[in-house]
């Protein structure tokens, strides 16, 4: 049986029989003779072998026209047509006309965490890419240490970081290096005149050492703030209520002098910190308050009695200096005889002169 066979262009035919390649026809015509099988492939397509590749490839002149990729265990392959990227390759064997179009393919190690090809970072954020990485980002503010099967390898910079998918363990520990404060409050304490009040203590920290933080510490906020409360526990323990009232804003002071090595340790350094609050009990207010009280009346008793005393000194002073001068004690009579005029419109002397002459008898002396 006679065939006709006509290939367009772009286009290459395999002729089989018995499943055997026995011919490539390329573009034009051709003439089969026989019961033979023929598959027709679009070059600008990849190949797909419709039998074993290793066998099809026996045949030379088709081997010459295939580019054959293989793609290990733990690899990918990205393939590229005319300089787009275009396809993830997965482990297997691909094979690509020649001639066509511009194939390049890039290998890509997936048994390590480290991308150490040279690929774009719009590339790792395609969509057929994300399945193969891990995208880590550490902010501007951040500071990040790198685990890899729970063992510390790096300190990481600000940015993103891309790490191949695999079955190795990546961790990212980040840490913000701003300053940042933490609250102690409503610490209920006792003094050592066992008053009993509360205190809202607050402190503010900056992360220098993020290597102690991390690795050599757990949880260095719980443990800071465990060092600053048993830290005032112990300084109000010392002190009585008066003491510790007169000594307010020296407290934060001498606590951090107590806590600065155990900071240190922890990687951090301490910019401010104080009390915010002293907050008494009920009965405790009240009993404050009658003291203010009662020491408000007594400082002003005091002040009566001073002005008192002096005004008493002072009368006494002018007795002994008019007693010594006897013009004074007239001016001072005249003085409260004009006090005396002011105040009176008019006299009336009836009965004679009397009142002339004892006036005159006043002034005359």
């Amino acid at each position: 049986m006679i065939k006709r066979i006509k290939i367009e262009a772009y286009q290459l035919g395999l002729l089989f029989e018995n499943r055997k390649l026995v011919a490539v026809l390329q573009e034009g015509l051709h003439w089969t003779f026989g019961n033979k099988n023929l598959f027709v492939y679009d070059m600008n397509s990849a190949f797909q072998a419709p039998f074993e590749l290793n066998i099809l490839l026996q045949n030379q002149d088709l081997a010459a026209m295939l580019e054959v990729v293989e793609v290990a265990d733990n690899e990918i392959v990205m393939q590229f047509v005319n300089g787009n990227f275009k396809e993830i390759l997965v482990p297997g064997r691909y094979a690509f006309w020649k001639g066509i179009v511009k194939n390049e393919f890039t290998r890509a190690d997936l048994s390590k965490i480290e991308i150490t090809e040279n690929i774009q970072v719009n590339l790792l954020e395609h969509a057929k890419m994300r399945y193969f990485t891990r995208k880590f980002i550490v902010a501007s503010n951040d500071k990040a240490l790198l685990f890899v099967n729970g063992t510390f390898v790096k300190e990481l910079k600000s940015g993103t970081h891309y790490f191949w998918n695999n079955a190795i363990t990546i961790e990212v520990k980040t840490i913000d290096i701003r300053q940042q404060q933490v609250e102690i409050s409503g610490q209920e304490l006792l003094t050592k005149d066992k008053a009993g009040l509360r205190i809202n203590f607050f402190v503010r920290y900056q992360v220098v050492d993020i290597m102690k933080a991390l690795l050599d510490n757990k949880d260095f906020e719980k443990q800071l703030y465990v060092s600053m409360q048993l830290a005032l526990r112990a300084f109000v323990g010392r002190l009585t209520l008066d003491e510790l009232l007169a000594r307010k804003d020296t407290i934060a002071e001498a606590i951090l002098g107590e806590v600065t090595t155990k900071i240190e340790d922890l990687g951090l350094t301490i910019s401010d910190a104080g009390i915010r609050d002293v907050i008494l009990p009920g009965d405790m207010k009240e009993i404050m308050n009658q003291v203010l009280v009662a020491e408000k009346k007594a400082q002003a008793n005091s002040i009566m009695r001073r002005e008192e005393t002096a005004a008493t000194r002072s009368l006494l002073n002018t007795a002994k200096l008019m007693e010594e001068n006897e013009m004074l004690w007239k001016l001072k009579e005249m003085e409260y005889v004009e006090k005396i005029a002011d105040k009176i419109g008019e006299i009336t002397i009836s009965g004679g002169g009397n009142v002339i002459g004892q006036l005159k008898e006043i002034f005359v002396k």
